[in-house]
């Protein structure tokens, strides 16, 4: 049974006490909310445009299967940057000071085909909390026996190829979540820590939202568009394929690259660490210099600043990333990063590798080596 975890090393707390008050004398200093700006809103409505005007062009454009599969695979990718840039700060309520507004953004959540409600309580409050906790961040808990993340957990044969396939499996994250994982998710007992006793109208929401999703994106489609159902199958899978494998890549360049570490509590569920420096241990950033993945990306490329303040929209990142970079190295604390987007990729994959390959190797060596031990010491009494 897990243990309550908890974050033990009070003498590094000054890090965090000092970051957080720079953090906020440069918003009070510049005058500066630290909610969504007028370029925040340019890059919400240009992503939300872009979603209606692609979902509309798939389904009533008409213009040839070549053309409608593209726009299909397109839509799919637009979905994860809608997700990205206008769901995931309104959800933490980092857009807005308005909650109404938070509320609406929210609410996007659903037709990209996931829902806010289990969202906020795996991401916000499980993942947040418990960074690469096995056992705790369900978030590193990707395809249990297939993919191994963490060094606590058997490796077994299959993983020994984990960094060929994994990315494959990547691509399968929307198809599990629009299906699947709010389902599995929203009726676990437990969620990490977090004690599953979700409101009645909480239950009448999820498969509301989920039906409204399949009627957009199933229902309707073979209704209105001149197509059959294996040509809508096809595009249909390969909307969700590109979304998923956008979504994959950008979630687990974010901590599961070389020098993020996957620490373990010990029996009386100890992390001998502060939190704040425990996340900047087991997060990394990534491309924090190219104008495109911050655009992109929504900030989930500067992880580290998004961990430590969450409740800070997205789009003051690259200029508090610098007061957390130097804060960061004044207290001689990791700040990890790769500089650009196919660095942070092979990186993960050499992570994949060791965890994979390279341990199953290692582990039927170790293995071998004491089978053999056994075997003279047997002999020697024989």
């Amino acid at each position: 049974m897990a243990r309550k975890i908890k974050f033990t090393n009070a003498n590094k707390s000054a890090f965090y006490a000092t970051l957080r008050q720079r953090v906020d004398h440069y918003f009070t200093d510049n005058n500066l909310s630290t909610h969504a700006n007028g370029a925040m809103w340019f890059k919400a409505i240009f992503f939300l445009s872009a979603l209606t005007g692609l979902y509309l062009f798939v389904l009533v454009g008409n213009q040839g299967l070549a053309i409608t599969l593209l726009a299909a695979v397109l839509l799919g990718v637009t979905g994860a940057f809608v997700g990205f840039n206008v769901c995931h700060d309104a959800i933490h309520k980092s857009f807005s000071s308005n909650s109404k507004v938070n509320a609406a953004f929210s609410f996007v959540f659903n037709l990209i085909g996931a829902s806010p409600y289990v969202w906020n309580i795996c991401h916000n409050i499980v993942h947040h909390t418990y960074t690469n906790i096995a056992g705790h961040d369900e978030d590193i808990d990707v395809a249990p026996g297939l993919i191994r993340f963490s060094e606590s957990e058997t490796v077994n044969k299959t993983q020994r190829y984990q960094h060929f396939y994994a990315f494959g499996l990547y691509s399968l994250a929307m198809l599990s979540w629009v299906f699947r994982k709010d389902y599995k998710k929203f009726f676990q007992k437990k969620i990490g820590e977090h004690v599953c006793d979700h409101p009645r109208i909480e239950y009448f929401k999820l498969f509301l939202f989920k039906a409204i999703y399949y009627v957009l994106f199933i229902v309707l489609p073979l209704i209105m568009m001149n197509v059959t159902w294996w040509q809508f199958l096809i595009g249909f899978l390969a909307m969700q394929l590109a979304q998923g494998l956008v979504l994959g890549l950008v979630f687990q360049l974010a901590h599961v690259v070389e020098g993020t570490s996957f620490p373990l509590p010990d029996e009386d569920g100890n992390i001998e660490e502060a939190w704040a420096v425990h996340q900047l241990q087991t997060t990394a950033n990534f491309a924090i210099k190219s104008k495109l993945a911050g655009f992109l990306c929504g900030g989930l490329n500067r992880q580290i600043e998004h961990h430590l303040f969450p409740k800070v929209c997205h789009i003051h990142y690259p200029a508090i990333g610098l007061i957390v970079q130097e804060t960061a190295a004044e207290f001689n604390l990791p700040y990890i990063y790769s500089d650009t987007f196919s660095g942070a990729l092979f990186s993960h994959y050499k992570i994949l590798r060791r965890l994979g390959k390279e341990a199953y190797k290692e582990n039927k060596y170790i293995n071998k080596a004491s089978c053999t031990y056994t075997r003279k010491v047997s002999a020697a009494y024989a």
